[in-house]
């Protein structure tokens, strides 16, 4: 009988447990048709007339003017994960965050992604609010914004912080720097701002907010540790431990057969090692927990 953590039909998806670039692209393709789908049901609905839709849906997702902002408060949450624009759009954003994203995913591990998504955003939010108050025509803005772009500018900003002289292979001969795709990248960005100076600073702010994330963990800090953290927490509150019942049967396995095989305690001890590296990295090991893997590395 299986009395471990139940596992969601997500998690059934080959890499998608330790991949938070894939996580990130299926949400947003969640969220991205909830949005269509809500749309056509409007139109069905009322002959045509979408224009509930634009009243009602778009002004509690996406993120407005300043004036606007105090009677939607919640949206610097949210403008971020809906995307109300073309399913090429949506292509083109996944595209460009697996790009950026899976370069941040492989160096630091998957744990830094969405922190990462989630602050660039906030960041950004933060920048595109503020940036309204410029005197003139510098403050003006449209009414209101959706997209991910500040994390992808965020996530842009991290990659190329974290390594400057990374290239995408293309062929076995052919290969891209990440400075020259990151180029292209921002300009496309800019370009489809409209040049609102609000939007081009919160593309600003989510890049500010890539490089300063990679400085904290360069400095030992992690400041998205609190979410998993968080998340681990609340999960633990309404579904059982798996690894707490395993090891709830291995104290009774030893109190029924005081002679358990060493294989087995050895497989426990690897296993929580292993989580040490995944929330902490390598370096938080001691040295004999590397002589451990070393040890079962040779094996």
């Amino acid at each position: 009988m299986n009395t471990g953590r139940k596992k969601s039909v997500l998690s059934y998806i080959p890499g998608y447990t330790n991949n938070a670039v894939l996580q990130v692209i299926i949400f947003s393709a969640i969220t991205y048709t909830l949005l269509a789908f809500s749309w056509a049901i409007i139109k069905l609905v009322f002959d045509g007339d979408s224009s509930l839709y634009d009243l009602h849906f778009i002004p509690n997702l996406a993120l407005p003017t300043l004036a606007a902002y105090k009677a939607h408060w919640w949206t610097i949450l949210t403008y971020g994960w809906f995307q109300n624009i073309g399913f090429m759009e949506l292509i083109s954003n996944m595209l460009w965050f697996y790009c950026f994203g899976s370069v941040v995913q492989s160096l630091v591990g998957h744990r830094q992604v969405i922190p990462l998504y989630v602050y660039s955003l906030l960041a950004g939010g933060v920048f595109y609010l503020l940036a309204q108050t410029l005197p003139g025509n510098f403050g003006y803005c449209p009414p209101y914004i959706l997209g991910p772009r500040a994390a992808l500018m965020g996530m842009a900003v991290a990659a190329i912080t974290l390594t400057p002289r990374y290239r995408f292979y293309l062929t076995e001969t052919f290969s891209i720097p990440i400075l020259v795709v990151a180029g292209i990248f921002a300009f496309l960005m800019v370009l489809s701002s409209g040049y609102y100076m609000p939007v081009v600073l919160m593309l600003a702010g989510g890049g500010l907010m890539g490089l300063g994330y990679i400085k904290l963990l360069k400095a030992g800090y992690r400041p998205g540790g609190w979410m998993y953290a968080f998340a681990d927490k609340m999960e633990g509150l309404v579904t059982p431990n798996e690894r707490n019942l395993r090891n709830k049967q291995g104290r009774n396995n030893i109190f029924h057969n005081p002679y358990r095989q060493q294989k087995e305690v050895l497989q426990d001890r690897v296993d929580d090692i292993l989580d040490k590296i995944n929330q902490k990295g390598y370096n938080s090991l001691t040295s004999e927990e590397k002589d451990i893997l070393t040890r079962v590395g040779r094996e």
